[in-house]
């Protein structure tokens, strides 16, 4: 049975049955999250394993992190706790899988309310899970005007699901729970049918899984249409099953680099602005598809994606999801990538901090409560392997929580569009709030980088074939009166972009600029273009401001700093090695000094 609901946040992560309301929730927590520390170093020393959790120090470690993830769950949801204990669900999966039912605060909670019941939930997982790579099933992680944000893997191809399928027979002493109401395959069956009648069975719990969620859009971001290891194809997609059992749904192919091209993200110092993916490569095959009716309006160029550096890549595809979830009908949204541990992380993450910073979902956290959150729950509890990664150079984790500068302005808001349907109509002149906002839009951010400073040596090829839209002007007068301010007020010499439109006012220099020019190493060449910039550190310590930051981009910016020192004294300056020119360890060094901490050149 699944657990019972639950919404306190004294409630323990063993009793999953019993229940409280959140008028109950013990009182805040102070401002900074104590745990995170711990949390970062639990989490840069072993992967999350459901099954592994027993006894022990470390064990003690985890039950804490999980326990204090339910207690922030429950400041704002009535949740229900759906029992993984030993990983008999999925053993990446968190012991105790959260199910958001609806907010539990008094100003929404008669707005929204989840029509699913719990336990036919949990019937559907427990039937579905084989669908998917990994058994890394449909599993809702976020709430967002009832509706649920959802995260998983790609579906299972034939070798995972024969493979796993034969396991559980033989382990299960000949039958298998998960398909007690299936149909059995009699000697009549056909042969050649059998393939087809094992995935119509597996993908239809999928199905009804992602149904029972109200789920309609389902975005991938693989940038193959299958995975292919060894010669085999081990992986397969929605967008290319054969038999079209997807085709009620809205599908969504946005291909994005995965966890290994974020090696040449540390290679560079880790600097994002230029570094632009190889699309040539032989195993990439997905292009980018999205409906019309989903880019019309979006100020954003989708033929010109594979020249995009990976900070305009994430900007965009943020964006597409952001649209999507803020659709006006009730329609929930899959987000997922191969295994789903490292990609859909990152957007997962980077969605609960948007929307939070709007002040739409977790309302009564802090910004280190919500750091702790997603990084203990959106990456850790749901098994991304943090050690491998930092082993190998693959840092798409720092690359999240560093990334937040560059969707600090209100074109990531998901109340812009509320604002202005509230603003009443005007014949006279500009408010001081026009003026206001129109400085600030002129200027864009501060703290963020744009690859506009960047000149692409080798031009990446455009897209292929042709898409259902239409392209968009970049010539608006808001581009072109931000293009006159940074002339007369930028003091860094600038590059002209090559065949680069600009498509976007918030990505501005910082005042001072660091010129750099680089090249992408030889290592990973096969990733990239080779690249030059001007601009800033993504560790460099904020500037002093000559305006007031929005609240959104305060509370994000807290969110950034407050990871960074605390990576920075954790796993930052203990992993690193030192690169021939000590570029990065010196950005560590200077931040970790910026914000207090005391730091020894040993530890370099």
């Amino acid at each position: 049975m699944a657990g019972a609901r639950a919404a306190a946040a004294s409630s323990s992560p063993s009793s999953g049955s019993s229940s409280a309301s959140s008028a109950s929730t013990s009182s805040a927590s102070p401002p900074q999250e104590p745990g995170l520390v711990e949390l970062l170093e639990e989490f840069s020393r072993t992967q999350y394993r459901a099954k592994d959790c027993g006894s022990g120090a470390g064990n003690a470690k985890v039950e804490r992190i999980e326990k204090r993830c339910l207690e922030l769950f429950g400041r704002d949801y009535c949740y229900s706790v759906i029992p993984n204990v030993n990983g008999e669900i999925c053993g990446h999966y968190p012991r105790y899988i959260v199910f958001l039912e609806y907010e539990s605060s008094e100003k929404e909670k008669d707005t929204f309310e989840s029509t699913v019941q719990v336990g036919r939930l949990q019937d559907l997982v427990n039937r579905s899970k084989m669908a998917r790579c990994r058994g890394r099933f449909v599993c809702p992680v976020i709430l967002y005007k009832g509706k649920h944000i959802c995260r998983s893997a790609t579906l299972a191809g034939w070798g995972e699901l024969y493979g796993r399928t034969g396991y559980n027979y033989i382990f299960s002493g000949g039958s298998d729970d998960a398909w007690a109401d299936s149909e059995d395959i009699t000697e009549d069956d056909c042969t050649l049918r059998a393939d087809n009648q094992l995935f119509d069975k597996v993908r239809g719990h999928d199905i009804k899984l992602l149904r029972y969620l109200s789920v309609k859009y389902i975005c991938d971001l693989m940038v193959e249409n299958k995975k292919v290891k060894f010669g085999l194809y081990v992986t397969s997609s929605e967008k290319v099953d054969k038999a079209q059992r997807y085709a009620d749904f809205t599908l969504l192919s946005i291909p994005y680099p995965g966890c290994e091209f974020f090696k040449e993200y540390k290679d560079r110092d880790y600097t994002a602005e230029g570094l632009v993916f190889n699309w040539k490569q032989d195993y990439v095959d997905a292009p980018l598809s999205i409906p019309v009716t989903l880019t019309r309006s979006l100020n954003i160029d989708w033929s010109e994606y594979q020249s995009w550096d990976l900070v305009q890549q994430t900007q965009n595809y943020l964006k597409l999801l952001l649209y999507i979830v803020n659709s006006e009908d009730d329609s929930g949204l899959l987000v997922h990538c191969i295994s789903g541990w490292d990609r859909t992380p990152l957007f997962i993450s980077l969605l609960r901090l948007s929307l939070w910073a709007d002040g739409l979902i977790h309302t009564s956290l802090k910004p280190a409560e919500i750091l702790y959150l997603t990084v203990a729950y959106d990456w850790f509890l749901f098994g991304h392997m943090l050690v491998d990664r930092l082993s190998k150079g693959e840092e798409i984790f720092f690359f999240c929580f560093s990334f937040l500068k560059h969707i600090t302005s209100e074109e990531f808001s998901a109340l812009k569009s509320q604002r202005r349907k509230s603003l009443p109509a005007r014949d006279t002149g500009f408010t001081v709030d026009d003026l206001c906002n129109m400085k600030s839009r002129d200027r864009g951010s501060t703290t963020s980088l744009s690859s506009d400073f960047s000149l692409i040596t080798e031009n990446s090829p455009g897209a292929t074939g042709s898409f259902p839209y239409e392209p968009v002007d970049p010539s608006s007068t808001a581009v072109q009166s931000q293009a006159a301010w940074r002339k007369s007020h930028t003091s860094s010499p600038q590059t002209v972009p090559w065949n680069r439109p600009q498509q976007s006012d918030d990505r501005q220099p910082s005042y001072q600029g660091i010129v750099e020019a680089k090249f992408s190493s030889s290592s990973s060449s096969n990733h990239s273009d080779n690249f030059f910039r001007i601009g800033s550190s993504p560790l460099e310590v904020p500037k002093t401001r000559f305006t007031a930051p929005t609240e959104r981009e305060s509370r994000l910016e807290e969110v950034r700093s407050t990871f960074l020192a605390t990576y920075s004294s954790t796993v930052g300056l203990k992993s690193v090695t030192p690169s021939p020119s000590g570029a990065i360890g010196g950005l560590l060094e200077q931040f970790a000094r910026g914000v207090g901490l005391r730091v020894s050149s040993s530890t370099l």
